[in-house]
């Protein structure tokens, strides 16, 4: 069963999503534009006012033109750079992005790079973490902007790597309740709820049926909502897996003691450079228990960047390189991922000698989602409760069944 399904017998934490359709986008991207400091000649943009634009002209690949070549166009006083964002499993691999990036370029805006795409099945955050940087240092010799008086935050921000040195648990005194704390990650408004009893099994009692569904009924006093709206589920990681992974963590002796995630950040000031230990800006202050059960996804296959902080923090050289090996080679990291779909506990029980440090192995993993589900009952037959119809899903990986 999902590992979000224990929460159900604690206590439940709901907020509503009041749009009741989705839609996913397999290809989005980032543009960073400014204006130039002139603007060219009137008399030449109009040159280029009534030209028409074919939209397939602009995706076979103007990216190859030279950096250098002049184009007058309406947006001749913009410079920008794009980085799209898609899946290779798609046949328009970053159609849209390369649609903008030459839509921009043929309007008459100069390119501060050329394009650079993400792969959403391989090493998308690692091209995105490469790019950002570079980007951000060509828009600051372009703009002639100061990055030692008023961009120190931000170059600090794209700093990709965090050590032991640069960040640390501090234990506080006071904290937040679980609600609030939630509402603050997430940055939506998270209730408490409470189950009106126990998960009932639709299914229970059907010969042969190897169907499993079932219905929960969670008691929200004053929350209003229609048929079919979804409802957003934060749920709890398992005991056993988040138990098994404080075990192989290192710096941390009581992993229920309350504490403050920090991270060493530098300033310029007129007298130098001047550092301070800050709060982490997305972890939470709670226990290291609570950070992973309710915060942290701690169940998804980890990324090749995961496993390279992984990598550095074995102790034998056979792990280490074997990680490294994953980290590094698309293809056996695909067929590794695919087969396996190891959890991170999974993960460091296969490489037996990694022991990575808390504070660093925190501030790595990515935020635990809340899961969406509509709503099947109506709030003229049950005021103050909202019913749920889940499906459960289970499959089989490499020998294990969840």
């Amino acid at each position: 069963m999902p590992s979000g399904w224990g929460l159900f017998a604690q206590d439940l934490y709901a907020m509503r999503l009041h749009e009741t359709g989705h839609s996913q986008v397999h290809s989005e991207l980032s543009i960073a534009a400014s204006s130039k400091s002139f603007i060219k000649a009137n008399s030449r943009s109009d040159m280029n006012r009534h030209r028409k634009i074919d939209r397939l002209d602009s995706l076979r690949g103007s990216t190859t033109d030279t950096l250098s070549e002049e184009t007058f166009g309406p947006l001749s006083n913009v410079r920008f750079a794009v980085f799209a964002l898609g899946s290779s499993a798609y046949p328009n691999f970053c159609a849209y992005g390369k649609y903008i990036d030459n839509i921009l370029d043929e309007l008459g805006g100069e390119r501060l790079m050329r394009m650079a795409t993400g792969d959403e099945i391989c090493g998308q955050e690692q091209a995105f973490r490469k790019w950002a940087p570079e980007v951000f240092k060509i828009a600051c010799e372009t703009f002639c902007l100061d990055p030692e008086e008023t961009l120190s935050d931000a170059a600090f921000s794209m700093q990709t790597e965090l050590t032991e040195n640069t960040v640390r648990f501090a234990p506080v005194t006071e904290y937040e309740s679980l609600d609030k704390a939630l509402s603050k990650y997430h940055n939506k408004k998270a209730t408490e709820c409470t189950l009106k009893r126990n998960a009932i099994n639709l299914h229970e009692g059907t010969n042969g049926s190897e169907r499993s569904t079932i219905l929960v009924e969670i008691i929200a006093e004053g929350m209003a909502y229609e048929p079919g709206d979804h409802v957003g589920i934060f749920p709890a990681n398992r005991a056993e897996i988040v138990d098994g992974i404080i075990k192989r963590l290192t710096g941390v002796t009581d992993p229920d003691e309350t504490l403050q995630l920090q991270v060493l950040k530098e300033k310029q000031t007129q007298n130098g450079v001047y550092k301070s230990w800050e709060q982490h800006e997305r972890i939470p202050i709670c226990s290291l228990r609570t950070l992973l059960s309710r915060f942290l996804d701690i169940t998804t296959p980890p990324s090749r960047q995961l496993l390279t902080f992984l990598a550095s923090c074995c102790q034998e050289k056979e792990d280490e390189e074997r990680l490294t090996m994953l980290a590094n080679e698309p293809s056996v990291y695909e067929d590794w991922r695919y087969w396996k779909l190891p959890h991170l506990l999974e993960v460091l029980e296969e490489f037996p000698s990694c022991k990575p440090p808390a504070t660093v192995f925190v501030a790595q993993l990515n935020a635990l989602q809340p899961r969406f589900y509509s709503i099947s009952s109506s709030p003229r037959k049950y005021s103050d409760e909202i019913h749920l119809t889940v499906a459960i899903v289970s499959y089989r990986a490499e020998g294990k069944f969840e």
